[in-house]
């Protein structure tokens, strides 16, 4: 006898705990009532990659074994009951928390902060490093049919992003300072340029990084104590680089009564921001974790009208098989690696 056709089969990386890792293969998983599945076109790794991978993420924020992969985009292969069928064949990218919709912060529109327990894409749930992929069909962004999927794979640092220039309000003509070049500050970078400020300068200790801040809109590209970047200078500073020290320096670069915005992710241990600068200089002090649903949609409009450009940000394409070398790449801060995405299927 003959065997029958063979199931079609997705592959996967799991982390089975820290420093651990192996790459699977299944049945394509199949979409339940209100899912969609998506064919994963590319997934970005970040620097909390490198944590989940390392052991380093607080215990509250990951679930192991996990597929990891939080930054992605794709395209919808197949619906759930329950979901619209048009959805099928749309390029789209998700958001990655799983808000409640039914909080306090979720009812007026703060989905970053709902009370109903943190589940995340890619650290509690299961992520986009893999060919396919489940999300919920309420979460999903879909893309103009001529998107690149490439640049749109960077959809989630271009939300957190848009979610602290939306904190920040930048008005025309005003001065504004951003510490921190890596990707999500060049992302941030672009979205202040398109608010026409009179300079916009990109504090930067790695030389590497002015070329690619400059391409981005930056007015000026300096190193942290130059003289373009002097304290009290700026009306509105945006910390994207979460150092030991950055969350302070930003406060004392904002002018008195000026705002500052704290975007970083910042490990124990960094330096408190000054209460007697803070209270003088009567601050604005907003900060950002993750992304909102309105951030998320200002992220994919700005896409989708030529205001930002991830594709140049983009150095290296991996295949799944090299999850190990895209987490080195990713943490070693050559001036040559920019954003780093695995490829499946590739």
């Amino acid at each position: 006898m003959s065997a029958g056709p063979r199931l079609a089969e997705s592959a996967a990386v799991v982390v089975e705990r820290p420093g651990y890792h192996r790459l699977t293969s299944g049945p394509v998983p199949e979409p339940g009532p209100g899912e969609v599945r998506i064919a994963v076109h590319a997934a970005g790794v970040c620097a909390s990659d490198r944590e989940l991978y390392e052991g380093n993420r607080p215990a509250e924020y990951v679930s192991y074994p996990i597929v990891p992969g939080h930054e992605w985009s794709g395209t919808v292969d197949a619906v759930g009951p329950g979901v619209d069928p048009a959805l099928a064949g749309r390029k789209a990218v998700a958001e990655g928390f799983r808000a409640c919709l039914r909080c306090d912060r979720c009812r007026e529109g703060a989905t970053s902060l709902c009370l109903g327990g943190y589940q995340e894409t890619g650290f509690t749930l299961p992520g986009a490093f893999a060919d396919h992929l489940l999300v919920p069909a309420r979460l999903l962004h879909p893309l103009p049919d001529g998107t690149d999927l490439t640049a749109a794979a960077l959809l989630e640092p271009a939300a957190v992003a848009a979610a602290a220039v939306l904190a920040a309000a930048p008005r025309p003509g005003e001065r504004i300072a951003l510490v921190g070049a890596g990707t999500l500050g060049l992302l941030t970078v672009q979205l202040l340029a398109a608010s026409s400020p009179e300079w916009l300068v990109v504090v930067e200790p790695r030389a590497g990084r002015t070329a690619p801040a400059r391409a981005a809109g930056a007015s000026v590209v300096c190193p942290p104590g130059a003289g373009e970047a002097p304290e009290g200078g700026f009306d509105l500073v945006v910390e994207t680089a979460g150092a030991p020290t950055t969350a302070d320096d930003a406060c004392r670069l904002t002018r008195r009564g000026g705002r500052t915005v704290l975007t970083g992710m910042f490990a124990p241990g960094a330096r408190g921001i000054d209460p007697v600068r803070l209270s003088v200089a009567q601050l604005t002090i907003r900060s950002v974790f993750g992304a909102s649903s309105a951030a998320w949609s200002y992220a994919v409009r700005a896409l989708t009208a030529g205001l930002l450009d991830p594709a140049p940000l983009v150095t290296h394409h991996l295949p799944l098989s090299a999850y190990a070398e895209g987490i080195r790449l990713a943490s070693g801060g050559a001036p040559d690696v920019g954003k780093v995405l695995l490829r499946p299927g590739s």
